[in-house]
């Protein structure tokens, strides 16, 4: 999760397609690049340890204009974590 969000930071585009599972992982992918992201905080994570194959993290990624919150899930596959999707606009 962290570093996903590092990606959107630097716009590491290879990163955040390297880690998004194939299965929802869109072709391309073109960050916005007038977003200045400020901060990241972590508001829940269920399962995800180091011997579960599925997780979800719950997070608010500040920007200078406002946040995303969101839900996500993640599973792991060949010991890497994937991202699959989430629910945003969650509240907490």
């Amino acid at each position: 999760m962290r570093s996903r969000y590092t990606a959107f930071v630097r716009g590491d585009v290879d990163h955040l397609l390297r880690t998004w599972h194939p299965d929802t992982r869109p072709a391309a992918l073109e960050p916005d690049p007038g977003v200045r992201w400020t901060g990241l905080e972590v508001l829940d994570r269920v399962d995800g340890g180091l011997f579960d194959a599925e997780g979800v993290v719950e997070f608010r990624a500040h920007h200078r204009d406002g946040v995303q919150h969101e839900r996500s899930r993640f599973v792991r596959e060949a010991g890497r974590w994937l991202y699959v999707d989430g629910v945003v606009g969650t509240q907490g």
